[in-house]
């Protein structure tokens, strides 16, 4: 079926308006992999040094350019859950690319951080630039210029994007995401939510509230709720960087297994030394973002990738806006319930149906575009499928179903959640926000109080335990953006927000910084850009003026004379609390360097 419209028209615009920092580009991946595999024209000493561990048949093919080398960015390490499970993948790959009659080599680590274990502390500051960092490290491992083909193995909140955007860098060369998937599902989210606000309360204690996060948190794999990790491997099936089937799959199941080795295989297979040559940068293309973007709004997803995509198809010289995305989410409906816009898990999803299933429905309004390349051939139609072995341990795939295994998870094109992806951008005189609203009730979405203003999560928390928030208001929580602090996220502020809000108190969020994919019931206007510390509107806001937030008609106004604002000077704070500690030292350039939230928040113009 052909595409939506708007969902065309939408394209169309990102297109015309990409064209020529998308002709740059592609000029600059074609020049790159039109000379080949580049092997033969390193030097001896060279060469010697990128094969010394092989063995001797190995290094005589590599030296001739006669086999295919995969290399192998891997984000493993065995403290985050998400992450651990990638500790055996580079044996698999080795062995499977052997099968094939490749090599394969670990090009690269790069780091991986937990926003869940660096919630309101000092090491969040550090995430979102984490990102950035990333791509550079992936870009280190592969700048030995010893591949024809690359696998990425990332999972988490700014891994996926970071290595994304090394994979667009690298774009001559063919790029598949390998996922170690979810893990199995523990104490419900909402029971886990119901424990936090019962200890922001007070009501219950540290060993109550710790023992509810372990049994949340309990094994390998990415946490069960709809947040940025799991939204990033959505992403990655979505725009065809993904096998077919592979982004919810428990870890450590013959399953799980197969479809490693199998896209290790299909790496292979897709070089410049073969007939199916995809390079990964010419494979992703404006209709790509666009269909990345639709599954974001159909399921859900995370805030954080208003900032990722933004950056993610920049690097691909796409020039993705704001206001695309939230265009987008008016013609998109939402087709996922997964906690926090419902009381499902990831687990839930996948089994009612999953990202066959919601591929297949969009696909069927016209709302994703079906004639894309992706590293399975040509057609997003061939993910319209579930995977699953065959007698022999092989992956074989079958068609999703034409019904949901379970409507309250997962909704059928006809019968959606809500008529849009929620996920919107607000405008007005306080500057450019976005706000998510798939979780907040109706009633809920506009949203007019006073101001009231803090300057540092920490003291938002204590004015809720000193009991002076119980009544109608706007958080205003400033200087959180990425030049003043590295803009971390807020998530701690969600359990006291949530328990006023239980308390029948209007109250909203309104900050330069980040909320999670987590974010919840709570209004919460983010990513305020122009920053306050870059004297943007926000930072001329005092205590007690009126703000109103209207997710519905899409504003976000300081309720004050237009004269008056622009005599207001804009407050400035002492940051030097936030330039030292945890690493926040070596991070001090990247903090002036970024960019603005609307712009991909990164450090690459």
């Amino acid at each position: 079926m052909s595409a939506d419209a708007r969902i065309s028209a939408i394209t169309a615009r990102i297109v015309e308006r990409s064209k020529a920092s998308r002709e740059r580009y592609l000029g600059r991946l074609r020049s790159v992999g039109s000379k080949g595999a580049q092997r033969s024209a390193l030097g001896c000493a060279n060469l010697a040094h990128g094969f010394a561990v092989c063995s001797p048949s190995e290094k005589d093919a590599l030296a001739a350019d006669q086999v295919v080398n995969l290399g192998i960015i891997t984000s493993y390490n065995d403290m985050l859950s998400a992450h651990q499970p990638f500790e055996r993948y580079p044996d698999i790959i080795r062995a499977a690319a052997n099968e094939a009659g490749g090599i394969a080599q670990v090009a690269g680590g790069v780091p991986a951080m937990c926003d869940g274990v660096t919630q309101g502390q000092p090491g969040m500051e550090l995430s979102l630039f984490s990102r950035d960092l990333i791509a550079m490290s992936a870009a280190v491992g592969l700048s030995h210029n010893m591949f024809d083909t690359s696998v990425y193995l990332g999972v988490c909140d700014k891994i996926v994007p970071g290595l994304f955007i090394a994979a667009m860098s690298f774009g001559h060369l063919p790029a598949i995401f390998i996922p170690a998937g979810p893990m199995t599902s523990g104490l419900p989210n909402d029971e886990k939510s119901r424990v936090r606000q019962l200890f922001a309360e007070g009501k219950v204690g540290r060993p109550e509230l710790l023992e509810a996060e372990s049994k949340s948190y309990h094994g390998p794999g990415t946490c069960t709720f709809y947040g940025t990790a799991n939204s990033n491997q959505m992403l990655m099936e979505i725009m065809g960087l993904h096998m077919p089937g592979a982004s919810f799959v428990n870890p450590g199941t013959p399953l799980r297994e197969a479809l490693t080795r199998e896209a290790t295989k299909r790496a292979l297979a897709i070089t410049a030394l073969g007939n199916e040559y995809t390079p990964a940068g010419e494979m992703i293309d404006e209709r790509s973002i666009v269909n990345g973007v639709v599954g974001l709004h159909a399921t859900g997803g995370s805030t954080n990738h208003t900032m990722h995509l933004v950056a993610m198809a920049r690097a691909a010289g796409i020039m993705l806006t704001w206001q695309d995305i939230s265009e987008l989410s008016d013609a998109v409906p939402l087709l996922a319930r997964v906690y926090p816009n419902g009381q499902a898990d990831v687990n839930h999803f996948h089994a009612a149906g999953g990202m066959g299933f919601l591929i297949k429905q969009l696909l069927k309004n016209g709302l994703v575009h079906d004639d894309v390349r992706t590293v399975f051939g040509h057609g997003l139609e061939a993910y319209t499928v579930d995977a699953m072995l065959d007698g022999n341990g092989a992956v074989v795939r079958q068609a999703s179903s034409d019904k949901s295994a379970d409507p309250k998870v997962l909704a059928s094109i006809e019968t959606p959640f809500q008529g849009n992806g929620g996920l919107k951008m607000l405008r007005g005189n306080l500057g450019k926000a976005v706000i998510k609203i798939s979780a907040v009730k109706l009633e809920r979405h506009i949203i007019e109080a006073p101001a009231v203003i803090f300057h540092d999560q920490k003291e938002l928390q204590e004015a809720f335990k000193e009991g002076k928030l119980n009544r109608d208001f706007v958080a205003v929580v400033r200087f959180q953006g990425p030049k003043a602090n590295g803009m971390p996220e807020l998530h701690k502020l969600t359990p006291a927000l949530g328990v006023l809000q239980d308390r029948g108190f209007r109250v909203a969020l309104l900050t330069d910084g980040r909320m999670s994919g987590a974010s919840g019931k709570i209004p919460a206007a983010i990513h305020v850009t122009p920053e306050a510390v870059d004297g943007g509107p926000i930072a001329r806001i005092r205590e007690g003026d009126m703000i109103r937030i209207d997710a519905i008609a899409g504003t976000l106004e300081l309720m004050v004379d237009a004269a008056d604002l622009a005599e207001r000077t804009p407050v400035m704070i002492d940051l030097s609390e936030n330039e030292f500690g945890m690493g926040r030292e070596l991070f001090a350039p990247f903090r002036r360097a970024a960019g603005p939230a609307d712009q991909g928040a990164g450090v690459f113009s």
